[in-house]
């Protein structure tokens, strides 16, 4: 286990979690998480099922709504800044297409797929500040499609800083490096991570104790930081979908690390989540981060859960632990899960609500959501 985990868990909280001090008698902790401390609600991408993800203002939002971490995804502009896209391409959450001409495309291989698009490393920081974000997701209000640029790291992290001291608590930021190998093959290798470093010790500390996760689908980019950093390093598990037998589908570019892709390791991301791959992953972060069908058994019995009035693979009964929780925290990892949206549908139940608490009851050290109010009232009604 890496010792910097263990220094992030403080004698206080585990006194406060088993309910020890004064009184020696032992007591069941409040909560199945690693410390026993309640799991956090990370607003993923801000509070993106309200306003444009990525933007400052879904940033405050999910503030506002009580997220105790916000989630900026990372990609690189032409002149190495940092700023908050899902992506590397632009053309879907952004006005690119209207500010610049077809000419500004490029073709570059990301993830081994062959992708046409305006890619934000093929655009100065100065460019991207003429966009303006807007909604992605089907089904979701456009009302605010314009109103907002595309935000740097440094100003991401001062909205947490300012507005987490403006409600009086400590907001954390969870920052992903997306695409490290495609960024390498742009700007050098490791150039990303060591720009990631940079900015986050001097606001935050070197130190696992920080109000910060950073998050990858790649290993060896974080095997890198852990040689680089003592903030905590959290490894994601990704797979595109579940089959009608409940087992996860693993199809590229979701069916391995593409650093592994690239180096020839056969291991696929569901390797990582086996006791082998668990004792590997332990050996350089501190925590992982699985698609939630990774985390509980489900059957088909034919009932309709969903509340569509179709029998689909989301009505699976959701049948409790496959034991990933329980075998990380063995391990001294912490689970972190995603993504819970009001807007759509988790497997085995109709109201998101009732669905995260069914994860937060499971153990779950924390958890992505687009709607952080429901996370922190699913929290608040445990």
């Amino acid at each position: 286990m890496r010792i910097k985990h263990l220094l992030a868990i403080s004698t206080f909280a585990l006194l406060q979690a088993c309910g020890g001090g004064d009184d020696d008698t032992p007591t069941t902790p409040a909560y199945k998480t690693l410390s026993g401390a309640a799991p956090l609600v990370i607003g993923h991408r801000g509070a993106s099922g309200e306003l444009p993800e990525h933007t400052l203002a879904s940033y405050e939002r999910a503030i506002a709504r009580g997220a105790d971490f916000i989630e900026p995804d990372l990609v690189l502009t032409s002149d190495g800044v940092m700023v908050a896209r899902h992506e590397p391409v632009l053309d879907d959450t952004t006005d690119v297409a209207v500010k610049f001409p077809a000419s500004r495309k490029t073709t570059k291989v990301l993830d081994g797929v062959s992708t046409t698009a305006y890619f934000a490393s093929d655009f100065t920081l100065a460019e991207i500040k003429t966009l303006r974000a807007k909604q992605s997701r089907a089904g979701r209000s456009t009302a605010f499609d314009g109103l907002y640029d595309i935000p740097t790291l440094a100003e991401v992290i001062n909205v947490a800083i300012t507005r987490g001291a403006a409600v009086g608590r400590t907001v954390g930021i969870y920052p992903e490096i997306k695409h490290s190998t495609f960024h390498a093959g742009i700007f050098g290798a490791n150039v990303f991570e060591d720009k990631l470093v940079a900015t986050l010790h001097p606001i935050y500390g070197n130190v696992a104790t920080a109000p910060v996760f950073i998050q990858s689908f790649e290993v060896a980019n974080l095997q890198y930081l852990n040689t680089k950093t003592n903030i905590r390093l959290v490894q994601l598990v990704d797979a595109d979908d579940v089959t009608a037998d409940g087992s996860l589908s693993l199809v590229a570019p979701f069916r391995q690390p593409y650093d592994f892709v690239v180096s020839g390791d056969a291991r696929l991301f569901s390797d990582l989540v086996t006791n082998t791959g668990l004792d590997f992953v332990e050996t350089y972060a501190d925590a992982i981060g699985p698609w939630k069908p990774y985390l509980v058994k489900t059957v088909a019995d034919g009932v309709e859960r969903t509340g569509d009035a179709t029998l689909t693979i989301n009505d699976r009964r959701v049948d409790g632990s496959t034991g990933v929780v329980e075998a990380a925290h063995a391990r001294g990892l912490l689970v972190h899960t995603w993504t819970f949206r009001d807007d759509a549908s988790g497997y085995g139940f109709a109201d998101p609500k009732l669905e995260m608490q069914y994860y937060m009851k499971l153990g779950v050290d924390g958890l992505f959501t687009d709607f952080p109010g429901t996370g922190v009232a699913a929290l608040n009604g445990l």
